[in-house]
């Protein structure tokens, strides 16, 4: 199942290609709220990758993270970068759960419009783990941060 989340943003295809590339700027937009990011590798190629974790900011107990109590820790690849209109992304989730095994692959495309670039992220291959719902308003909110960021 392929689970896609869109918005427009008022910036260009480049302000957002650009905003995924860079790790200073994707601590600050792409943890979903509640959450912040530590990034502990990060190579901006085709081919290349990175490595970071997502940390619950409030230590509610009803959550619990796929790495640790607190944490999702994972290593990305860029596996298609296309400026300024797609970034693939291949993910894997750093678990001990087997419901949190697999390659995750996210597909973003940036498509200019009249009022910005529509942003669609498109999620497929998810983990078991990860319930479609949670998974859409995680994304929701990342591309709310973006949106925050770079209008």
């Amino acid at each position: 199942m392929t689970l896609a989340v869109s918005r427009v943003i008022k910036a260009s295809p480049r302000a957002l290609y650009q905003a995924f590339l860079d790790p200073e700027s994707v601590a600050k937009w792409r943890p979903p709220t509640g959450m912040t990011a530590r990034i502990f590798a990060f190579d901006a190629r085709e081919g290349g990758g990175y490595r970071m974790a997502f940390d619950y900011a409030v230590a509610d107990q009803s959550v619990r993270g796929k790495t640790s109590e607190h944490s999702d820790g994972f290593e990305g690849r860029f596996a298609k970068l296309d400026p300024d209109r797609r970034i693939v992304e291949e993910i894997d989730f750093e678990s001990d759960d087997p419901d949190f095994r697999g390659t995750m692959r996210l597909t973003t495309i940036f498509e200019p419009v009249a009022a910005g670039t529509k942003v669609t992220v498109l999620c497929e291959n998810a983990p078991t783990g990860i319930k479609d719902s949670d998974h859409q308003v995680g994304i929701e909110s990342s591309l709310a941060n973006l949106a925050a960021f770079t209008e």
